[in-house]
């Protein structure tokens, strides 16, 4: 098989060269690309491919169909809707995911937001830089709080352990799987959720259902106190309606880590000049740690799918 890296798996090269060497041991070749949007250069390196590894680059149709041996796509994410899944599947091409490789490393990065916005770090930090005191900041603390999770999957429901152990309630909407209750989650209809939420925090995955579903309308149901958190995907929220929010003091903050696109991001973007917004370039699921078990989830799909069982499939 001729299997073909697309970008980079962030883990050092010592690791990535100590999977390639297996695998080229049973005769098969590997070659490693850095990152390209190019559509040319893209075909070119695919061409031959009959297994294709990506992380969370995009990979169109028009890709897919220039790789006329492709069997097999692999995708070191656990999202994959930057993958144009439907024409894979129509042509026959078996997908897995990462699935599970990062669910410490969102859940860890949600509570650090949440403190962060609780505890007003940011404001305090540029106070304390230009020689100021707190100046009338008084933070809140996460103990107490109900928290509600729009997506109770394994990183949804590592975030409420973490919650829990904070001593936060936690309520969930239950609109995408219909759960039970259970002793630390109490699911409910989404209006009802958002208005008990002094934390809302989104950890579901980008479907027709998901889309758009923090608009104008569902973030008026919350507190103005409360704060928003998504470390999920950009396009669950709609940014200028989070941001005329923020501006007009609807709710207290936000956190975000994904949006629309992949950082970097138009200057202009809402969220960038939102009241009490905290930013970062998509780094919920960036850790030493998660990614060295990326790799290791990423390869064991490969050698799975070649003994035909296959594994995390989509």
């Amino acid at each position: 098989m001729n299997i073909v890296l697309l970008e980079s798996l962030g883990i050092d090269k010592d690791i990535l060269e100590s999977y390639s060497k297996k695998l080229k041991a049973a005769g098969h070749t590997f070659s490693a690309y850095e990152r390209t949007l190019d559509t040319e250069i893209l075909k070119i390196e695919v061409k031959d491919a009959d297994i294709i590894i990506l992380a969370n680059m995009p990979l169109s149709g028009e890709i897919i169909k220039a790789a006329k041996n492709l069997k097999f796509i692999d995708i070191a994410f656990t999202g994959t809707d930057h993958v144009d899944v439907k024409t894979a599947k129509e042509l026959g091409i078996a997908i897995s995911n990462a699935s599970g490789y990062s669910n410490t490393s969102v859940a860890e990065l949600t509570i650090c937001l949440m403190l962060t916005l609780l505890r007003n770090v940011t404001q305090v930090d540029k106070r304390t830089r230009e020689g100021k005191t707190k100046d009338g900041f008084v933070g809140n603390e996460l103990r107490g709080k109900t928290v509600g999770i729009i997506g109770t999957g394994a990183i949804g429901s590592e975030v409420a352990k973490l919650c829990n152990a904070f001593g936060c309630k936690i309520v969930a909407y239950n609109g995408f799987s219909h759960k039970q209750d259970t002793d630390l989650i109490k699911y409910m209809p989404l209006k009802q959720m958002l208005e008990k939420s002094d934390i809302v925090t989104l950890h579901c995955p980008l479907t027709e259902q998901s889309r758009n579903l923090i608009n104008k309308e569902t973030i008026s149901y919350m507190k103005p106190t409360a704060i928003l958190i998504n470390a999920a995907r950009g396009a669950v929220v709609n940014s200028n309606d989070l941001a005329e929010a923020l501006n007009s003091g609807g709710i207290a903050g936000a956190g975000i880590d994904v949006f629309e696109t992949e950082p970097p991001l138009d200057i202009n973007h809402p969220l960038l000049h939102s009241k009490n917004t905290i930013v970062t370039p998509h780094v919920a699921f960036a850790t030493k740690e998660s990614m060295i078990k990326r790799a290791q989830i990423v390869f064991d799909n490969i050698d799975m799918w070649l003994k035909g069982e296959q594994i995390n499939k989509i």
